[in-house]
C-alpha cells in the first residue's frame, strides 16, 4: 500500500481561501432561498467564527430609534402582565427600557412614566417643592405615591421661589400629619451655586454627606436639585438608559391609535415620556399613518416607534409616515394565535430579516417583538438584522412584573396573557375580574386590548391571544444581567465584537449560517437523558 501524500500543514490557511465552496450559507443564501420558505430563529444556527478577544469586551450598545440608543439590546413588551413602573425601572436601570402598557386609564399611565422619569436623575430640574405652609400629610402622600420623601421648601412652594429649606424623613418621623412644615423643616443647608458642573455637584454630595443638594442662584431662589440616591445608583448602575441632557431614566410608552390617544398621549409628554409606541397587531393602516402624521407633526421631540409589521409593503408605509422605529412579528409570542386563527403572520426569522434589510436603507432600527425564548433566540433575531429585542413571556413570571405569584400544580408561577386574549380585552369591563383578583365595578375606561386588534365595535369578539401562566423566573436584576453575560460570550464564539459588526458581518457574508432540519435541532438539545436539571445561570 502506497503513504498517503499530504499537504505542508503550514500551508492550511492559504489552502482555505483557495476553496471554492465556504462553510455554510450566507444570510442573504439563507433567507432568499425559495426550498426553505419561512424560518424560525429554531430553523437556524449560526457558524462559530475566530475567539481573539475576552467576552467582556463586547459592546451591546444599539439604537432603537433614530434619536436613543441602549447599552443592552433588551425591551420589554406594553402588557399588562409584564411592564408596569416597577419593570420600567429596573429595565432601564440595568441597560434596556421598558414600555409601559396603554389597558388602563391614560391618567394612571401619564403616572407610572412620572414614577420612572423620577427615579433617577441628574439635576432635577422640575423637582416636587412645598411652602412652609403645607403639612406632613403632604409630604406623605409624595412618599406613599412617588417614593421619596426629601422635599425642598420655597416661600412660593413652587421652583423658583426663596429656599427657606428643607424637608426629610427624619424631620416628619413621629409628628402629626396637620403639622406644617416651616415649624419642623431644616433650615441649616448646603448648596451649591447655579451653574456647578454635575461633578462639582456630586463632590459636593459626598463631602457633605447629605442626601439632597439644592442649587439656587445669586439671589438663593431654588433653579433645581440634586439627589444622594441618585449618585449611588450611578454607581451600582453603569449601564443604566439614561436622556442624555436631563440625566433621567429613559421610558416609553404605548398608545392606539383612536381619537382619544392623541390626549393620552398629551398627558405622557406632560408627565416627561421619550419614546411613544403605536400599538397594533396590524401596523399598516390608515389609522397608524394617520397617527404618525399627527404625532410627528404635534410632538416632533418625541420618538415614535411604529408597527407592528412583518413585510417590506407594510414597513414602507409607516417609514415614510415618519416612524422612527419599528416593532416586528405577527402571531410569533408565545401566548399569540393570530396566526393560527387569522391565517395571517410570518415565521419570525423571515419577517426580521425582510423588515430590518430594507429598513437599514432608511437608518430606521428594527426591534424583534415575539419569539424570544432563550438568549440564542436574542442573538439570532440581532443576526437577522434586528437592532433590539422586545420580551414578553420572557420577563413575565419575574418578581418585578405585575400581578401575585401563585401555585399550579406545585410550581410557583404567575399569570401571563396575551392583549388579544378574552381576559384582556374584558379587562375592564364592569363586574369582570382584574389580575389580583380584584372586581372592576363602575364605568368602564377606553380598552387597548380590544383597540389593538381592531375590535372594539365587533358584538362578538374574537381572540388572538390566550391566557396562562410561566414559571417564577426570580428578579429581572439577576435575570438581565444573565442574557447581558450570554449574549457577549455568543458574540465572542461567533467573532464579532458589537451588534453593528454582527449586522455588518451577516450583510458581507463573513457571519453564515446554516439550516436545521428537524433531528438537528434535537440533537442540539438535552437528550439521552433520564432526567436532568436546567439551571440557567448563578
Amino acid at each position: 500500500m502506497a503513504p498517503a501524500t499530504y499537504l505542508d500543514p503550514s500551508t492550511a490557511l492559504d489552502v482555505l481561501q483557495r476553496y471554492e465552496h465556504r462553510d455554510g450559507l450566507s444570510l442573504d443564501e439563507l433567507m432568499t432561498s425559495k426550498v426553505h420558505g419561512g424560518l424560525t430563529y429554531n430553523d437556524l444556527l449560526m457558524l462559530p467564527g475566530r475567539i481573539d478577544f475576552p467576552a467582556s469586551e463586547v459592546k451591546t450598545e444599539t439604537r432603537i430609534s433614530r434619536r436613543f440608543a441602549l447599552k443592552t439590546p433588551f425591551m420589554s413588551s406594553p402588557m399588562d402582565t409584564v411592564t408596569e413602573t416597577n419593570m420600567a425601572i429596573h429595565m432601564a436601570l440595568l441597560g434596556g427600557i421598558g414600555v409601559i402598557h396603554h389597558n388602563q386609564s391614560a391618567t394612571s399611565q401619564a403616572e407610572m412614566v412620572r414614577a420612572v422619569k423620577r427615579h433617577e436623575n441628574g439635576f432635577i430640574n422640575n423637582p416636587v417643592v412645598f411652602s412652609p405652609r403645607h403639612t406632613v400629610e403632604d409630604v406623605l402622600d409624595i412618599k406613599a405615591r412617588l417614593g421619596f420623601c426629601g422635599i425642598p421648601i420655597t416661600d412660593t412652594g413652587k421652583l423658583g421661589g426663596k429656599l427657606l429649606g428643607i424637608v426629610t424623613s427624619r424631620d416628619i418621623q413621629f409628628q402629626p400629619p396637620t403639622t406644617p412644615l416651616g415649624d419642623i423643616m431644616t433650615k441649616e443647608l448646603v448648596t451649591a451655586p447655579k451653574g456647578v458642573t454635575l461633578s462639582e455637584a456630586n463632590q459636593i454630595l459626598r463631602v457633605s454627606k447629605r442626601g439632597k443638594l439644592p442649587i439656587v442662584d445669586s439671589a438663593g431662589q431654588l433653579v433645581s436639585l440634586l439627589a444622594r440616591s441618585d449618585l449611588l445608583k450611578t454607581q451600582n448602575y453603569p449601564l443604566a438608559s439614561k436622556h442624555s441632557e436631563s440625566k433621567q431614566l429613559l421610558c416609553a410608552a404605548a398608545i392606539g391609535t383612536r381619537p382619544a390617544d392623541r390626549e393620552r398621549l398629551a398627558l405622557l409628554v406632560e408627565a416627561g415620556l421619550d419614546i411613544v409606541v403605536v400599538d397594533s397587531s396590524q401596523g399598516n393602516s390608515v389609522f397608524q399613518t394617520d397617527m404618525l402624521h399627527w404625532i410627528k407633526t404635534t410632538y416632533p421631540h418625541i420618538d415614535v416607534i411604529a408597527g407592528n409589521v412583518v413585510t417590506r409593503d407594510q414597513a414602507a408605509h409607516l417609514i415614510a409616515a415618519g416612524a422612527d422605529g419599528l416593532r416586528v412579528g405577527m402571531g410569533s409570542g408565545s401566548i399569540c394565535i393570530t396566526q393560527e386563527v387569522m391565517a395571517v403572520g410570518r415565521p419570525q426569522a423571515s419577517a426580521v430579516y425582510a423588515v430590518a434589510e430594507f429598513a437599514s436603507k432608511f437608518g430606521v432600527p428594527v426591534i424583534a417583538d415575539g419569539g424570544i425564548g432563550n438568549v440564542g433566540h436574542v442573538v439570532k433575531a440581532l443576526a437577522m438584522g434586528a437592532s433590539a429585542v422586545m420580551m414578553g413571556g420572557l420577563l413575565a413570571g419575574t418578581t418585578e412584573a405585575p400581578g401575585e405569584y401563585f401555585y399550579q400544580q406545585g410550581k410557583r408561577v404567575k399569570a401571563y396573557r396575551g392583549m388579544g386574549s378574552i381576559e384582556a380585552m374584558e379587562q375592564d369591563k364592569p363586574g369582570t375580574v382584574g389580575l389580583n383578583g380584584s372586581s372592576k365595578k363602575g364605568k368602564p375606561v377606553e380598552n387597548a386590548a380590544t383597540s389593538r386588534y381592531f375590535s372594539e365595535s365587533s358584538s362578538v369578539k374574537v381572540a388572538q391571544g390566550v391566557s396562562g401562566d410561566v414559571d417564577d423566573r426570580g428578579s429581572v436584576t439577576a435575570f438581565l444581567p444573565y442574557l447581558h453575560a450570554g449574549l457577549q460570550h455568543s458574540f465572542q464564539d461567533l467573532g464579532v465584537r458589537s451588534v453593528q459588526e454582527l449586522h455588518s458581518g451577516a450583510r458581507a457574508g463573513t457571519v453564515r449560517f446554516e439550516v436545521r432540519t428537524a433531528s438537528a435541532q434535537v440533537e442540539g438539545g438535552v437528550h439521552g437523558l433520564n432526567s436532568y436539571t436546567k439551571r440557567l445561570f448563578a
